[in-house]
């Protein structure tokens, strides 16, 4: 197969004269960390989500930390979540001093199983930490239901949520706190930044109180007209806030989020209409009610169809200048995790079978039609070249 010219990124942010407006704007008022650019994107995030209130850090691990600190999680304590996740959710944990503990997926949605996160819940049980992977929502009325019924907090890992939807419901506004990512991979960026939403003003209080050193409310206003160098160190806190640059980027993409979403469906899409008839592939699904984000094209091999393996398949991608990645290695698998908690594999076969054979397709705002049939068209070609 000849080589295709020009390459083709994984992930591309679409950014425009908006940001820069935004982000130069910031530097010439003179706000350079946190200040009214914050406040305005926290309020803008706070809307689209219809939660009563949110709190901005600088990143999604910051936001879990915060909000497990906030949800009363400590040494000791056992916080179920998925092996089917980026290291950030398993660390945000252990930063607490408490267990993670694992629950397998449906190997449908990629999303925690509720049947086994009931299995796993034990007297220790302090939180549930679902992870809504590549954008389609868990199965939260389960999950919410067992909590209730269990006296546990859910605390929502929505890295990839931001627009996802449960029977017309964000993601966002269903659970005791959820967070968001704005890495700059994620469908709305700020280049590093986070989010906590919740409709419970004192966790509000206390994720706000803890992103900065543990300070009194409104510390950050000491250096307005109209604060005062007088403040209180109420707890030890952490530097998590975000800084009005990166809120400056936040405001501008929020400008143009439903346009990013519709994209981002329509490429999603498109990608299922051309694939689905190729007998290689399980494709992501969609599911009543709910509405996915698309953060994430997960592509998944059939066993038995190709001669090559996953990996040499994504070799032989970026041999013709595609990119691509793997959504996720497995949490339990990691040396650490091994190492600390005795893991194996065969403990999560579900996570492990589909990480195994998942491949992440490009998917952002920029890519055209163009670049999007040469990746299906590459993937086909390889098929054909390499079946059984």
């Amino acid at each position: 197969m000849a080589r295709a010219s020009g390459h083709i990124p994984f992930c591309l942010p679409w950014t425009d004269g908006q940001e820069i407006r935004e982000v130069t704007d910031a530097v010439r008022s003179g706000w350079l960390t946190t200040g009214p650019k914050v406040a305005r994107f926290e309020e803008r995030i706070r809307r689209l989500v219809r939660a009563r209130h949110a709190v901005a850090v600088n990143s999604c691990t910051a936001a879990l930390h915060l909000s497990l600190a906030a949800a009363g999680v400590g040494r000791g304590d056992e916080v179920i979540t998925s092996p089917y996740t980026f290291a950030a959710t398993g660390e945000a944990i252990l930063y607490l001093g408490a267990r993670p503990v694992l629950a397998d997926i449906d190997p449908v949605t990629l999303n925690v199983n509720p049947e086994a996160v009931v299995a796993a819940v034990t007297r220790r049980s302090r939180a549930i930490v679902p992870v809504h992977i590549a954008g389609l929502p868990c199965d939260m009325k389960a999950l919410i239901g067992l909590a209730r019924r269990r006296r546990l907090t859910v605390v929502e890992d929505a890295a990839h949520a931001m627009g996802a939807r449960v029977e017309g419901r964000p993601i966002g506004s269903l659970s005791d706190l959820t967070c968001f990512s704005f890495y700059a991979t994620k469908n709305l960026t700020t280049g590093e930044g986070g989010m906590v939403t919740t409709d419970d003003r004192e966790m509000a209080a206390r994720v706000r109180r803890l992103s900065l050193h543990g300070l009194s409310r409104d510390a950050w206003k000491r250096y307005t007209r109209a604060g005062s160098w007088r403040y209180d160190v109420v707890e030890v806190g952490f530097k998590y806030n975000m800084t009005d640059l990166a809120a400056g980027l936040g405001l501008a993409q929020a400008g143009k989020f439903s346009a990013i979403q519709a994209r981002r469906r329509w490429l999603a899409r498109r990608y299922s209409t051309l694939l689905a008839g190729c007998d290689a592939f399980d494709l992501p699904v969609e599911q009543s009610g709910l509405t996915h984000a698309w953060h994430l094209y997960i592509l998944r091999l059939r066993p038995g169809v190709l001669r090559v393996s996953r990996d040499r398949i994504i070799d032989l991608l970026k041999e013709q200048g595609i990119g691509t990645s793997v959504h996720f290695l497995p949490l339990h698998l990691h040396s650490f995790y091994r190492r600390a908690f005795g893991y194996r594999p065969g403990d999560f076969p579900h996570t492990e079978r589909e990480s195994a054979r998942a491949i992440s397709l490009p998917l952002y705002p920029g890519l055209n039609r163009a670049a999007q049939d040469r990746v299906v068209g590459t993937l086909l070609d390889l098929v054909r070249q390499h079946r059984r």
